[in-house]
């Protein structure tokens, strides 16, 4: 499996990966990781926040995984205060146990937001990072952003599934040829999404879950998409969306699903 988008930058993110949110860190994430890369995953997401990044390159270590075939994305905080820290990047790469990672990522907005992403430039400049972006920004944060930054974010990370597309966010960032990573894929196993009828009815004419069809459908959105599982199954079946394809149609038929509504207050 190699699908990828090509960043303003010119570099290719696996468009497919595993996000290791609310893994905890130790076996857990490291048999995680293990076992997606054995499936053919190569993008892990994950944060200083989230106390895993070590257990990330531990796993990547024992899928025997060269490292620069593992696209790795992490995230600094300012709740870590790290956004005025200027050793925040070494101490991050230091966790992780590598000499760069490929996205280094604003996790939030915060006022201190300019300091953060002055950091990030820096770090790219000195190849301490490959790519660079946020995550959590919106409105006139983001705006401000694109205003201030002498380098656009590559990457913009936000809560994205079919009942909150933000198709105005899209129009907006295509722009500055920002990527979307769309967080919440599968609306965090919301289940009035999940049991949408249409996803039965295309996953009964694809041989496919619901749940497949709605990452295949943010994957022919042109999002890159990372769901969480620690369950070997779900994980296997999850990368399994790239041997079919959705019509126009049945692509404008989800995309008429939008209602508009997040999940989590930070994708508003």
């Amino acid at each position: 499996m190699r699908n990828t988008v090509t960043l303003s930058n010119g570099r290719e993110i696996p468009q497919f990966g595993l996000g290791v949110y609310q893994v905890p860190r130790g076996s857990a994430t490291e048999g995680a990781v293990k076992t997606a890369l054995g499936l053919g995953y190569r993008h892990i997401d994950t944060a200083h926040i989230y106390g895993n990044e070590a257990s990330v390159m531990a796993g990547i270590r024992a899928a025997g995984v060269p490292r620069e075939e593992v696209w790795i994305t992490s995230k600094l905080s300012s709740y870590a205060n790290e956004y005025q820290n200027p050793a925040a990047m070494d101490q991050m790469l230091e966790r992780l146990g590598t000499d760069y990672v490929d996205l280094v990522l604003l996790h939030e907005y915060s006022p201190a937001w300019k300091y953060g992403w002055q950091l990030l430039e820096q770090a790219l400049s000195e190849g301490k990072a490959r790519s660079i972006g946020v995550s959590n920004f919106n409105g006139k944060n983001l705006s401000n952003l694109m205003d201030f930054a002498t380098i656009k974010p590559h990457v913009l990370q936000v809560e994205r599934h079919p009942y909150y597309q933000q198709k105005s966010l899209r129009g907006y960032l295509a722009s500055y040829g920002t990527v979307l990573e769309d967080w919440y894929p599968l609306g965090h196993g919301d289940r009035g999404l999940l049991s949408e009828p249409l996803f039965a009815q295309l996953g009964a004419k694809y041989g496919k879950s619901n749940a497949q069809i709605i990452l295949r459908w943010h994957i022919q959105e042109g999002s890159v998409v990372f769901p969480s599982s620690t369950n070997p199954e779900h994980l296997a079946q999850n990368i399994d969306i790239f041997g079919f394809e959705l019509a126009d149609d049945e692509m404008a038929q989800i995309q008429a699903m939008d209602k508009n509504r997040y999940l989590n207050e930070y994708g508003k």
